[in-house]
């Protein structure tokens, strides 16, 4: 089964890899901007398509007025979005990921202020202003949370951001845009070095390795992007966007096992190759490598091989390639670097066979080594599960015969998702498979798989370690979910449906179905605790509204309001489809009297953390008593019809119709 435990010795390696996976999700939202530009440089600069199409050639011309050149020199699209534009939104992504819209929001303002202090495109700069800005405004936030007056919130915020981010915006002019300038100017010096002496292709001695142990996120995205959009920028092109995205190598290697490998390696080989040279998911291929390890020979040669010719006929990328498909690469190439590009492919993946071919042959092994054992290798090192890469593994993955879906509180969140998983798993006929929720402090290392959202994944790792560990961004209509069905079908194989037949529900927390029994002290919902037109125009607003039912129906003390904004800041308890179940912490369970839950609409809908919430369900749950309910909640916001009986209710007593009778 694969694992996301450490192993002694690769503490460094894994904070590289954290510190590159969140360069990469920095850069990864906005490629679709990255190549928007690369198409319109392609099209409308002086040198491009269209000019050489014979269109727009004068400099007063359509085609100039677009490009930013002849008449019309330093306006355009083409300038203003490589200067502006891609930064801004590497900035506002990177504070986004720190603290949400208005860590976004402060980032960006931060990062305007290090884009205008110098004349070269700022990805550097962005990638850290950003992050800092949205750090530093949330440590400002903290410093009077609680102790604004009612009414006053918005102003505070909204002038605290703003005074704050004119603040890091004057930094990052004076201070950090001349670093960032120098520390961009020494980096492009070596590049240079390395081309005027011919040693460019040396670089894959680098590269093809941290490819394999997930090192080439912190390289390619902290790197080569930043270095290949200025030099973009200045020629039109950069072949350091195909120092990485080169498909060539991968491609040469798994046809190398096509042809020589043994067993299973040899019989998954093909459809790897397809996925890593259309698809563009080169993991695929890590496994084959780590397998055998004196392989990554075969990748340098490769990797060497493809930027010497690039080297040779002067070709580069417009944009960055991601993902590394070959439709990705031709979709980018400067025009005129076709023919070197596709060489560059070609003699990448041709001498990558040859030497991975020598290789095979010449291995004296009885066996092939154990691909599953190398793709859990390949996932221990990545940090989680990697279901993509889970084709290579087949049925030989291994039976899950339980899967546990956990949360902060483990009495909210994790309950709903554990009903939509539950409904899907056991709706596959895998009904041998235990679906539950649980509190991250109380699990084990026992079960099979691990579900939790994305922000509390590391904890729950270090819980059960030899889990199977899935991560969500959205409760109740997660694309994962799916993945994890099929994941579950390769492992326990058809016979799973039949084993479980007679095994009746899913036993433990989260289990059950039909009526929530009624607690004792009245209701888990009732007519009073249900309003069909809020007033809260926020997310924090929102939370105290649901939060005050429950302390007017008895339920709650009112400090268990202030647990569910701590418990809110910590992981989002939006679920997805228009939903929120806002629910305190662990430690606040003894503020409730008695469980109950409360129902809020918001017709206009409340932002939540970017995402739209129209549904806002506070949860109080002393015991096990409202997870049937939160069961039910859960199958009526996956089904259309049913979301929109709610929205369309004129009355309390017809949410709890839709509810069927269960809060009753």
């Amino acid at each position: 089964m694969a694992t996301t435990t450490t192993t002694p010795g690769t503490g460094a390696r894994v904070q590289v890899q954290k510190f590159g996976t969140f360069l990469s999700n920095m850069v990864m939202p906005n490629i679709g901007a990255f190549i928007a530009w690369g198409l319109i440089t392609a099209l409308f600069i002086d040198v491009g398509w269209l000019t050489k199409a014979g269109l727009g050639t004068s400099n007063d011309s359509w085609v100039a007025e677009i490009g930013g050149w002849g008449d019309y020199a330093g306006g355009g699209i083409v300038g203003p979005m490589i200067t502006y534009l891609l930064p801004v939104l590497v900035g506002y992504t990177g504070g986004r990921m720190v603290y949400d819209t208005r860590g976004g929001v402060v980032g960006a303002i931060a990062t305007m202020g290090v884009i205008t202090g110098t004349d070269i495109p700022m990805f550097m700069g962005a990638m850290i202003m950003g992050p800092l800005g949205a750090w530093s405004m949330k440590r400002i936030d903290a410093l009077w949370d609680g102790r604004i007056r009612p009414g006053f919130e918005m102003l505070v915020n909204n002038f605290a951001a703003g005074i704050w981010g004119g603040v890091l915006a004057t930094f990052g002019f004076f201070v950090m845009s001349p670093i960032v300038t120098w520390i961009s100017d020494q980096l492009g010096k070596g590049v240079d070095f390395l081309v005027e002496h011919d040693l460019l292709p040396l670089t894959s001695v680098i590269i093809e390795p941290a490819k394999v142990l997930f090192l080439n996120n912190a390289i390619n995205h902290g790197v080569l992007t930043p270095l290949g959009t200025a030099e973009a920028v200045e020629t039109g092109k950069s072949v350091l966007f195909l120092l990485e995205a080169n498909p060539g190598p991968g491609l040469g290697l798994l046809l190398a096992y096509s042809v020589f490998g043994r067993g299973m390696a040899k019989a998954s080989a093909p459809g790897a190759a397809i996925i890593q040279f259309f698809g563009g998911i080169h993991e695929i291929y890590f496994p084959y490598v780590l397998m055998k390890p004196k392989l990554i020979l075969a990748m340098i040669a490769g990797g060497m091989t493809g930027v010497f010719i690039n080297v040779l006929f002067d070709v580069g990328l417009r944009a960055p390639a991601a993902p590394g498909s070959i439709f990705a690469v031709y979709a980018v190439a400067a025009s005129g670097s076709y023919l070197g590009v596709t060489l560059s492919v070609v003699g990448a993946a041709t001498m990558t066979f040859l030497v991975a071919a020598l290789l095979l042959k010449t291995d004296r092994a009885a066996a092939e080594d154990d691909l599953v054992a190398a793709t859990a290798s390949m996932e221990s090192m990545k940090g989680r599960q990697s279901i993509a890469s889970s084709v290579l593994t087949g049925d030989a993955a291994g039976r899950i015969r339980s899967i546990v879906f956990a949360c902060d509180a483990g009495m909210g969140s994790s309950a709903m998702g554990a009903s939509v998983l539950r409904r899907k798993i056991h709706g596959a006929g895998f009904t041998d498979v235990t679906v539950v929720n649980q509190a991250i402090a109380n699990l084990t290392d026992e079960p099979d798989l691990v579900v939790t959202h994305q922000d509390l994944t590391e904890r729950a790792v270090q819980k059960s370690p030899s889990a199977i560990h899935v991560s969500v961004d959205s409760f109740m209509a997660s694309p994962r979910y799916d993945e994890i069905v099929e994941l579950v079908a390769r492992g326990n194989g058809a016979g799973s449906a039949a084993a479980g037949a007679d095994s009746g529900a899913d036993s433990g927390a989260g289990a059950g179905s039909g009526g929530a029994p009624e607690p004792a002290g009245g209701l888990v919902l009732s007519e009073d605790a249900i309003v069909l037109s809020g007033r809260a125009s926020t997310r924090d607003e929102a939370i105290t509204e649901a939060g005050e039912l429950l302390v007017e129906v008895g339920a709650v003390e009112p400090s268990y309001v202030e647990s569910m904004h701590e418990r809110e800041e910590s992981v989002s308890t939006h679920m997805g489809n228009g939903l929120a179940i806002p629910h305190g912490t662990n430690e606040a369970k003894a503020a409730i009297r008695r469980t109950a839950i409360s129902f809020v609409r918001y017709p206009e809908g409340v932002d939540w953390n970017g995402k739209r919430a129209e549904f806002v369900v506070a949860i109080a749950g002393a015991g096990d008593d409202h997870l049937a309910l939160l069961s039910r909640i859960a199958e009526i916001f996956v089904d259309a019809a049913q979301v929109e009986r709610l929205r369309a209710a004129a009355s309390p007593a017809e949410v709890l119709d839709v509810l069927e009778g269960v809060a009753a």
